[in-house]
């Protein structure tokens, strides 16, 4: 299992590579919002936009320069144009995006609340949730130097489930390649996906967590899945992963090493209008230090100022370049990590 360091790429036959450094597979749907934070019930008009975890760091990767894949499926259907051609504008390859013509794109609408924005999804049955074993042998997965998945598309369906085991603890798109990509597993615990089978959600990412390089994982999502309180606990049960990174809200992230290594980034100040999609962001602010071969302190402050660039937008997928333009005055910035997003 490589450490997840993501190294040179000089190294690799050139004919091992796809364009992308990163490839993110999962489902992306169309997003209905209102324009202001009034509840969805005393809206008129909504606007409309896409989002989705693994596509949500493709964009933040591309904005903070690096080549990114999205793999994944979406309906026949108007949605599915506006997801492709929206991520297409952004920068992210999407060629290998398939379109299915018996089941629709999914759709989730934003209910804003007096505590948190409450996503309502229109998703079951979606052509992303027929996603199955057999996309592990996309080719668009052997080249690059990260794959990024996440818990949510376990939680889609069986076929899904079975997609991700295949990819993150079976390495099938990688057989026995010499080189083979980082694993970046992003837990993104999702109760209501989960609904009456809470055993199964923590039997299963806790598992592919495991098996993962790089684990994403909030504190909060940790204790609600496994009763697990303290980082330094969290890290040591998703043991042998080999870098393990606990949000945990407002006071900061700590990665863990295999080896034992310890790094904590305190979370920095910011006003916050909307959390969702901050974890996303982080994800991304710190792949990028990953491919840029950052230390692992530079590495979590990208992250932070990444997620602090989600948290002033309502925006699923806000423009993370000005996370990097802004890096010298980081200290105004901040990282509540706790945002859910579809």
């Amino acid at each position: 299992m490589p450490h997840p360091t993501a190294g040179s790429r000089a190294a690799e036959p050139a004919h091992e590579h796809t364009a992308a450094d990163v490839v993110c597979l999962g489902e992306t749907m169309a997003v209905l919002s209102p324009p202001d934070d009034r509840p969805l019930a005393d809206q008129s008009a909504l606007r409309l936009s896409v989002g989705g975890a693994e596509s949500n760091v493709a964009c933040g990767l591309t904005a903070l320069g690096h080549r990114a894949a999205w793999l994944s499926r979406v309906g026949d259907d108007a949605f599915g144009q506006r997801v492709r051609a929206e991520l297409a504008a952004r920068g992210v390859e999407v060629g290998a995006v398939g379109v299915d013509p018996l089941h629709p794109t999914g759709v989730y609408f934003k209910d804003p609340g007096p505590d948190a924005t409450r996503p309502l999804y229109y998703r079951s049955g979606s052509a992303a949730a027929r996603m199955g074993p057999e996309l592990a042998r996309a080719p668009e997965l052997r080249g690059p130097r990260i794959v990024h998945v996440s818990g949510i598309t376990a939680a889609l369906s069986d076929s899904c489930a079975r997609l991700l085991e295949e990819i993150v603890v079976r390495r099938t798109p990688w057989g026995a390649a010499a080189v083979r990509p980082v694993v970046s597993f992003d837990v993104n615990h999702r109760p209501a996906l989960w609904k009456g089978r809470a055993a199964d959600a923590a039997a299963a990412l806790r598992d592919l967590a495991r098996a993962a390089d790089l684990v994403f994982v909030g504190r909060d999502e940790a204790e609600a899945l496994w009763g697990t309180r303290h980082p330094d606990d969290i890290a040591g049960l998703l043991a042998p992963a080999p870098r393990v990174v606990v949000k945990d809200a407002e006071h900061g992230a700590t990665s863990y090493a295999a080896g034992g290594e310890v790094t904590f980034a305190p979370a920095l100040a910011v006003e916050v209008v909307e959390p969702v999609g901050a974890g996303d962001a982080f994800a991304a602010g710190y792949l990028s230090g990953v491919l840029e071969d950052a230390d692992e302190m530079s590495r979590l402050r990208r992250a932070h100022r990444s997620a602090a660039t989600a948290l002033r937008s309502r925006d699923d997928i806000p423009d993370l370049g000005m996370a990097a333009s802004s890096a010298s005055t980081a200290s105004t910035a901040s990282s509540a990590l706790t945002g859910r997003r579809p």
